[in-house]
């Protein structure tokens, strides 16, 4: 769940708990689902906040090896690439 989403339950909820008449949607207790929406959209903004801060390493250094074979002279030429990669 992303930041934009989590803002978009929060919201949701608010306005099934506070802004809409109750009995408006008929054996379901929006007010309550209301207060859930919130509760998921606060949860998943505090966990997008805490994945997404800067103290956070979003690289990782990968290593490749290849080796092939020169089809001139028989040789075996082996080939080490390390880089960063974003997640």
């Amino acid at each position: 769940m992303r930041i934009g989403s989590s803002i978009f339950l929060i919201a949701l909820g608010a306005i099934l708990a506070w802004a809409i008449t109750p009995g408006l949607i008929p054996n379901v207790d929006q007010t309550m689902i209301g207060y859930i929406l919130m509760a998921v959209g606060v949860i998943g903004l505090i966990a997008s906040l805490v994945l997404a801060s800067p103290g956070r390493s979003r690289t990782r250094r990968v290593s490749e090896t290849r080796s092939v074979v020169d089809p001139n002279t028989g040789e075996t030429i082996t080939r080490n690439e390390s880089r960063d990669a974003g997640i």
